[in-house]
């Protein structure tokens, strides 16, 4: 049950050397012309689905419009680890494109180029960018207000990451209807378990609910965490280690009263048998599987997703809704639901320069390229063009994403093994949010996740907002609020295991010790730093 804190956050060093996976050697362009085009190289942290960068024709086509020629360094696993090595030895690429984080340009002082004076004079579509959205600016600038890594925003993605899903199905076969409060949900899963919905004829293969295992760091579409927001906690980017800010002040659930309440229901479901006796141990393919079944016969009642074909494929999803945040009572007024705009649509150090660049301004018109209104939709989503296939442009002028060429493929397979995507440096423009027709997974997920749009109408972004993305620290306060957050993981995933599964355990009686130990584990420390942090950022809103 333990979670680590991400890799990004610690400091380790490792011994300075060649990367062998990334070919290693030289990796600074040399200013070299190939027919008339600079040479320069560049790193690449890609999905493990993405094709050979080579292979992608509109990556092409901007190196040709910008002038250069990429030699590209294409990594798929272990970069986290990979990096501190290449980092510490001083030489990089000139380029690395999703490789880097804010602590990176800390640690590695002088390895990185501060682009603004470059992005002033040879970037026009990110300069746009910026004018247009300055919290991009913001979420660019280090601490010390450097711009060593450029961010993306992508408009189009919705306000919420997982959908919580319930088999409306097994609803009309039992005559029930959805819950809206703990206490109804707690009668449609004993009823789930007890009255085969899925009529057919053994009443013991049915799962009530079921969901992903990780309490601390979070899991996004899978997220138990969820419906916490049943209690009145509005969490934020995903909530990352729980915390959260109310009344322009940062807390975090775990030692808050609410939650309390809410793992103690969670302990009453896993007794009565409404939850998934699994649910702590099954990694994700196993959680996966058992929502899909065999396509035929659906086995799970409630579980979370960020659309219903991702989780239980085309042939069972028909049978979900989404449905609003569960209350925990009538009292609760101010029940609200994760608000992750700012987790899918922000995203930072998308790309970054090395300061031994010797052709600075030819890579930052590279950079820029990708910033271009119609490129930066084939980054997210395919090409334009009859190889790669990923997008139409109209007659009308609108863009239209295009089903999978591949059709053994599902739509997020196909983009992202034939893109970039989310991973990619992009500034898809407000105007796409009416000028793009997405692709039929999208479509389905923005429908689906419209439900929650009264659960989000109580956010204010200066009282009960807290947006992780956005947030600047120090080295010092990453170092330690890296150290401080093991050892306050360890405490908030064991605990919350044994309450949730060992019915001998009094919640109410060791509440007081369990905040005291989580407290004194760093978790003051680190509420300390974050709320510096955080009143730093409302500063910059308008």
């Amino acid at each position: 049950m333990k979670k680590k804190v991400i890799a990004s956050f610690l400091i380790a060093v490792l011994a300075a050397g060649s990367l062998s996976a990334c070919g290693g050697e030289a990796q600074n362009s040399q200013s070299e012309k190939d027919n008339g085009k600079v040479t320069l190289t560049a790193l690449v942290n890609k999905h493990s689905l993405t094709k050979d960068l080579n292979e992608i024709e509109w990556l092409n086509e901007i190196q040709e419009k910008a002038g250069v020629k990429i030699e590209w360094q294409q990594i798929s696993a272990d970069w986290d680890q990979k990096k501190s090595a290449m980092f510490a030895s001083g030489e990089i690429p000139d380029l690395l494109f999703g490789a880097t984080a804010d602590s990176d340009y800390v640690q590695y002082q002088g390895l990185f180029e501060n682009l603004e004076p470059l992005i002033e004079k040879n970037a026009p579509n990110i300069k746009e960018m910026f004018e247009e959205h300055p919290e991009t600016e913001t979420l660019a600038k280090t601490e010390n207000g450097e711009i060593y890594g450029v961010p993306s925003y992508q408009a189009v993605w919705p306000k919420v990451s997982g959908s919580m899903l319930i088999n409306k199905t097994w609803l009309d076969n039992l005559n029930l209807e959805v819950p809206e409060t703990w206490e109804e949900l707690k009668e449609v899963l004993i009823a789930f378990r007890d009255q085969d919905p899925n009529g057919n004829g053994d009443p013991a293969d049915e799962i009530p609910m079921t969901f992903m295992n990780d309490f601390v760091s979070r899991s996004g579409g899978a997220d138990i965490l969820n419906m916490l927001g049943g209690t009145g906690i509005q969490l934020t980017d995903r909530a990352p280690y729980g915390y959260f800010a109310e009344d322009a002040e940062v807390k975090n659930c775990f030692i808050d009263e609410r939650y309390r309440d809410f793992i103690k229901f969670l302990r009453e479901l896993y007794q009565e048998g409404c939850i998934s006796q699994e649910v702590l141990t099954q990694d994700y393919s196993k959680y996966q599987s058992v929502c899909r079944a065999d396509g035929k016969t659906a086995q799970v009642g409630l579980t979370f997703a960020w659309e219903s074909g991702d989780r239980f494929g085309n042939e069972l999803k028909s049978q979900y809704i989404a449905i609003p945040q569960i209350k925990k009572d009538e009292s609760v007024t101010n029940a609200s639901y994760s608000y992750d705009f700012y987790g899918l649509n922000y995203h930072g150090n998308r790309v970054a320069m090395s300061s031994k660049c010797e052709n600075k301004e030819a890579a930052m018109k590279f950079i820029d390229a990708f910033y271009d209104k119609e490129v930066s939709i084939q980054v997210l989503f395919g090409g334009m063009n009859d190889k790669d296939k990923g997008i139409q442009k109209n007659e009308d002028g609108t863009y239209q994403v295009l089903p999978p060429a591949d059709t053994a493929l599902d739509p997020g397979t196909w983009k992202w093994t034939n893109t970039l995507a989310d991973n990619g440096p992009f500034y898809i423009r407000d105007e796409m949010k009416e000028n793009l027709i997405l692709g039929t997974d999208m479509i389905g997920a923005l429908e689906e996740k419209s439900v929650y749009e009264d659960d989000l109408k109580n956010i204010d972004p200066k009282t009960n907002l807290y947006p992780q993305t956005f947030m600047k620290y120090s080295q010092e306060d990453i170092n330690t609020m890296a150290v401080n957050q093991a050892n306050i993981d360890n405490i908030v995933d064991q605990t919350a295991a044994a309450w949730m599964t060992d019915p001998s355990r009094d919640i109410d009686q060791e509440w007081d010790s369990y905040v005291q130990s989580v407290l004194d584990a760093g978790l003051e420390q680190n509420l300390e730093i974050r709320q510096k942090s955080y009143e730093e950022y409302l500063t910059t809103l308008k």
